[in-house]
């Protein structure tokens, strides 16, 4: 229900009849913040249906009763592997995560007749599409049957990154390099990658098999990418998306498949891949925090995801412009319920300055839109915030089509 009008100059209450004159005040409308730390894995299982999206799993044993467990996975042709998917849904609840979906990765046939190949992967991403929510992906150990080294993974990383940087995704990818990978190799795969959208993380981590006798001190490895996106999840609840998922301990790391010193962490983190490390007294830790963008605006990763999810949050918040009438007082409402988000991030220090002016600046006017904008029912709203990491304003865009459903 609209406000009420309030009675024209002079009159105390509507008493005369009449045609009374008035304006509905402008009005600001609240803008939520998205959730973050919502992940979705795709690859292959023991079991489970296929060419669809699990209902949102809350815990390993939600994941299990579906999926089966972490047991190697027999394919129909002989060849055995890792269930690095189930460890990687593990490894997510173990560091902190609390929602995740899955897209079982099979053949054509939905059954494990073979290892997957790269398109196996790419349609299972298609079926998260439609889960506005997820905003971290990652395809757990995914690789090319038969393939080795930086072309092994080359395509399912390629696969996530299209994925992520769809119109209007809002998501991130963290990224595994193949098993068993030197340094050298590593290198030879984040050269490929350019995307702020994405993450690499190095070297594979060592865990206690699940699947060897209570008694045994086998051990195993897997890829970095599931304790990651849990430790993402859990950064964001503790601290916030604007803090950097670095210098976190990984629930569940016994080591890691390659010992790095501080020479090799240096060289590696300079070509953005985030190395885990050892540290005596401290544990086994996350030790760097940039995307694999080779643009400085984007260099580091909660830079990049804190500003996916004020677009999105921005985006879902002002969705009730769209069919509005595209004029000065629409403009206004919208400057003012971005203004008012922006300064709430601000007050829980997610942005620079001392002064929300500093902070962040909010236009919706005429020096935003053209004529032919406006005729076109195109509302166009420009956003600067300063964000922690750099300390600079990072410019987006921020467009609805007030003529259509689309925006």
């Amino acid at each position: 229900m609209p406000p009420p009008i309030d009675p024209p100059k002079g009159f105390s209450k509507f008493s005369v009849p009449g045609v009374y004159l008035g304006e509905n005040p402008v009005v600001a409308r609240t803008i939520t913040g998205t959730p973050t730390g919502i992940a979705a894995f795709t690859g292959p299982a023991l079991s489970g249906p296929t060419g669809q999206v699990s209902a949102p799993l809350n815990s390993f044993a939600e994941y299990q009763a579906i999926y089966g467990g972490t047991e190697p996975l027999q394919y129909g042709n002989g060849v055995t592997a890792p269930n690095y998917l189930a460890m990687a849904a593990s490894a997510y609840f173990l560091n902190g995560g609390t929602k995740l979906y899955i897209s079982r990765v099979a053949g054509a046939d939905g059954s494990n007749a073979a290892p997957p190949v790269a398109d196996d992967y790419t349609r299972a991403l298609t079926f998260f599409e439609g889960i506005a929510e997820i905003d971290i992906v990652a395809a757990p150990g995914g690789a090319v049957a038969g393939v080795s080294g930086a072309a092994s993974v080359a395509p399912i990383h390629a696969a996530l990154i299209a994925h992520t940087e769809r119109t209007a995704a809002y998501r991130f990818a963290v990224l595994d390099p193949p098993p068993g990978c030197a340094i050298a190799e590593v290198q030879a795969v984040r050269a490929s990658l350019d995307s702020k959208n994405a993450a690499i993380y190095y070297p594979w981590i060592t865990i206690a098999d699940p699947n060897a006798a209570a008694s045994s001190e086998a051990r195993m490895q897997v890829p970095p990418s599931g304790a990651i996106c849990g430790l993402y999840a859990s950064n964001d609840a503790q601290r916030g998306v604007f803090k950097a998922p670095a210098n976190l301990p990984i629930a569940g790391a016994l080591g890691f498949e390659v010992s790095l010193n501080e020479q090799q962490n240096s060289v590696l983190n300079q070509a953005g891949i985030n190395c885990l490390r050892s540290f005596p007294g401290k544990g086994n830790l996350v030790w760097g925090a940039r995307s694999v963008s080779p643009d400085s605006e984007w260099r580091y990763v909660n830079v990049c995801r804190y500003l996916l999810y004020l677009e999105h949050s921005i985006d879902i918040g002002t969705q009730w412009a769209i069919f509005e009438t595209n004029n000065a007082t629409v403009w206004t409402v919208v400057q003012a319920s971005i203004s008012g988000f922006l300064n709430a991030e601000w007050r829980k220090g997610a942005l620079l300055g001392v002064k929300p002016e500093q902070a962040y600046f909010v236009r919706c006017d005429q020096t935003t839109m053209s004529q032919t904008d406006i005729d076109a029912g195109r509302l166009i709203c420009l956003v600067g915030v300063a964000v922690i990491q750099p300390a600079e304003f990072v410019i987006f865009r921020i467009s609805h089509n007030t003529s259509s459903t689309s925006s």
